[in-house]
């Protein structure tokens, strides 16, 4: 438990560091293939099992959103980038959480078995009142598609 909450605080940390350089990395010559999501676009991320429960328990308020990713996959980081342009649609809809499922595995299989969806990666997930109203992967996912759903 502690080292979860430790590695929470460090991710935040190294996220705030990211997005603070982020007009470095932009700028380099493209051997930066992943960047961290982009705090000021309100990314929900997705660092302990509690979370889990509150996002739950935000559905019953507002549509959730779950972004499973990967960070070794290019389709995740392509899907990732066609959420993005569409993020202000998005995001007036929906609450946006994002997952990287490498560094947190244990929770995309919690999300797994507590929604009786299959683990896949990239992933959309839209949860309403508690359940899933739509789940999608791959090059299924697709801002006009989300913003049917939600």
């Amino acid at each position: 438990m502690f080292v979860m909450k430790l590695k929470g605080i460090v991710l935040i940390i190294y996220f705030l560091i990211m997005s603070s350089n982020k007009s470095k990395l932009n700028a380099g010559s493209g051997s930066h293939s992943y960047q961290k999501p982009d705090i000021n676009k309100e990314w929900f991320v997705l660092t302990n099992k509690d979370q889990l429960e509150e996002l739950i328990n935000n559905s019953f308020i507002k549509p959730v959103l779950i972004y499973k990713h990967s960070t070794r996959c290019g389709l995740s980081m392509v899907t990732r980038k066609r959420l993005e342009e569409g993020w202000e649609q998005i995001r007036k809809k929906a609450v946006l959480y994002y997952l990287d499922i490498l560094a947190y595995r244990e929770i995309s299989d919690m999300i797994a078995f507590r929604f009786e969806v299959p683990h896949e990666s990239p992933q959309i997930l839209i949860i309403s009142e508690g359940k899933v109203i739509y789940n999608t992967s791959h090059s299924g996912i697709r801002v006009n598609t989300i913003l049917k759903h939600v």
